[in-house]
This record gives C-alpha cells, structure tokens and sequence, in this order.
C-alpha cells in the first residue's frame, strides 16, 4: 500500500458517538429517559455522568439487558424510542473536526468509522455536518453482535480490502470497546478526550491507549506533523 505524503496515517478510524458527535447528552441519555418512563417507570434512572461510565464498563447492551433486566420484547421498544430520537435530531460535530476530516480526505486518507450507531444515521450526520469528508466505510449497529466492537472484525475487513499495514492506521475513541477492537486487531489507538470530562474514563483510556489526545487540535498535529 503507497503511503500518503505529509501525513503519520493512511487511514483513520473514527468512533462516532461523542468521538466525532456529541449524541449522547443530546440523543442516547434523553432517550434512555424516555424509554426509562415507558418500560421502568418506578425505578431510578442513572446520571448522564453514570450513563457515560455504564457505556465504558460493562457496555451499554449488558448494562441494559443484565443490570437493567430488560427482556427481548423491551429491548425492541427501547431500540424503537432510540431510533426515533436519531430521526428527530442530528447531532453536532466537534468544532475543528469537520476541516481536519476534509483536509485527510483530501490527503488522500481512508475514512472508516466503526460505531454501534447505524450506517445509515452515521452518514446522514456526515451529509449534513461533515460534508468535504464522507465516510469509505462504515460498520454499525446493523452487524451482528459478534461483527460489533470490541470484535476486530471491522478493522479486519478494512485491512484486507485496502491493503494498509495496521501501523499506518489510528483508532480513536472514547471508550473502551473501540482499544479492545484495536488492541485485537494490533492497530494503534487513541483515546479522544473531548467528548466528556468522566474521570474514571479518562485515566483508564490515558492508561488503556497509546495516545491520549485532550483535543482536536492534537489529533491534527499528530496527523499532520
């Protein structure tokens, strides 16, 4: 595979919510609530501070369906009132993002994101926030569990269909499922630390990653040196 010039990366793999969106205190928690007050309506819902920690350790599907207790059939409904809350709302890209994105895509960089948001919310967000950038690939909700982070299945499929060498690709997330993913598929990984200020979060993935970026503006220094 032909490196491109003037950058450290070939390919950059992007985590979508909260890495590249801020969705979660503006889509998933106030549809967690909601679906809280159809399903659950006597018990305690969580902060968005928790909401954030339940998302990092255990992961939000074992959070809902073993600490939540939710069944198959209320799984469903919560799945249906959250894809309601993405129809009505596009959330926000990170300021400085959208140009940096643009400037690697005019590099000549791979775009990929890997998400458990769905493609087709995910690239709707890019139309309409990010449009010099657009996505070459991107793995969602809609792959089975055992092809969703923390599997390396997407960055498996993206090694063998571009030919990059995992050094000359980044993970960036902000979470813990996205450095298992890239911790399996041997691709360095970056921690984003503008999405939240959780500390427990932030000095497990200052600890988990080999970067921490506190910024956008690293992240593009560190593209572009």
């Amino acid at each position: 595979m032909k490196r491109r010039t003037g950058m450290t990366i070939d390919c950059l793999v992007l985590d979508h919510d909260d890495t590249a969106v801020n969705s979660t205190a503006t889509i998933h928690y106030p549809a967690h609530l909601k679906m809280m007050g159809i399903l659950r309506p006597e018990e305690p819902v969580i902060d968005l501070e928790t909401w954030f920690l339940k998302n990092f350790d255990p992961g939000i599907m074992t959070f809902l369906a073993e600490e939540l207790g939710l069944s198959d059939e209320e799984l469903a409904e919560e799945f249906r009132i959250w894809q309601d809350f993405n129809e009505e709302h596009v959330p926000p890209f990170y300021p400085g993002l959208p140009e940096l994105l643009g400037r690697f895509s005019e590099a000549g960089g791979v775009l990929a994101v890997v998400s458990h948001s769905t493609e087709r919310h995910i690239r709707r967000h890019y139309a309409e926030g990010c449009p010099d950038a657009q996505p070459d690939f991107v793995f969602g909700w809609e792959h089975e569990a055992s092809k969703r982070k923390p599997s390396p299945w997407p960055l498996e499929k993206i090694i063998e269909q571009t030919g990059i060498d995992p050094s000359r690709m980044l993970v960036v997330d902000d979470l813990k499922p996205g450095v298992d993913m890239a911790r399996a598929a041997g691709v360095p990984v970056a921690a984003a630390g503008w999405g939240h200020d959780v500390p427990q979060i932030r000095e497990a993935m200052k600890r988990l990653c080999d970067l921490w970026l506190p910024d956008i503006p690293a992240l593009k220094s560190h593209i572009f040196p």
